[in-house]
């Protein structure tokens, strides 16, 4: 069984709560809501590894180009 407490735990935007009640977002077809992790792992992308993917020769774009 699933332990909604710990999956709503992941995704920061779920802690909001909208006219006293827990946020519940069920448009996922249009914008799917991020776990923390993944809202880490794409700022860490974008601060410290972003560079071209598969078009440099340099540090970064191999990097980058790892990590995708």
């Amino acid at each position: 069984m699933y332990d909604v407490h710990a999956i709503r735990a992941d995704f920061p935007i779920l802690s909001r709560q909208v006219n006293g009640k827990p946020l519940v977002y069920l448009d996922n077809g249009a914008s799917a809501q991020k776990p923390q992790v993944v809202i880490d792992a794409v700022t860490r992308g974008y601060a410290a590894e972003y560079a071209n993917v598969h078009r440099g020769l340099h540090y970064l774009s191999n990097l980058a180009t790892e990590k995708y």
